[in-house]
């Protein structure tokens, strides 16, 4: 969040990362944050950052909540709404990001936990639907 600008705040668009990695041959596993309020799994996601792009934007979103870096896609794999606080309704970009390695320290690390999940139990503690269908089609974009 840090760096946001007021316009982007106002247009109630934020960037998250879907982050993943492959285990073996076939076996992909995405990683999910605790949100820091009621501590239910989301994916990592922020404000728009001044100066950083889009995709730049969701990839430092997962370096500060997941301590996590890796290879992000440019393009988003899909979005969807949701409620954020007082700022009522918010629509977020989703970009794919393939973890290549987790930091041992990051921002926000103590105030979340991270924990690696298949994509069916990550997709079934998701409340928006359409995020639980972009994380068990994750293998069509990655």
């Amino acid at each position: 969040m840090a760096g946001a600008s007021k316009k982007a705040r106002e247009a109630q668009i934020q960037y998250a990362a879907l982050p993943y990695r492959r285990r073996g041959k076939s076996k992909t596993q995405i990683m999910l944050v605790t949100s820091r309020g009621a501590g239910r799994w989301i994916i990592p996601k922020g404000w728009p950052m001044k100066r950083k792009s889009p995709h730049r934007a969701a990839a430092r979103e997962a370096l500060e909540e997941a301590g996590v870096v890796g290879e992000i896609r440019k393009k988003p794999i899909g979005s969807f709404s949701h409620r954020k606080g007082k700022q009522g309704k918010c629509k977020v970009k989703v970009f794919a990001l393939e973890v290549t390695r987790q930091r041992k320290s990051w921002r926000e690390k103590g105030e979340r936990e991270v924990q690696w999940f298949s994509p069916a139990k990550a997709a079934r503690k998701m409340r928006e639907p359409v995020l639980r269908r972009m994380i068990r089609d994750l293998h069509k974009h990655a």
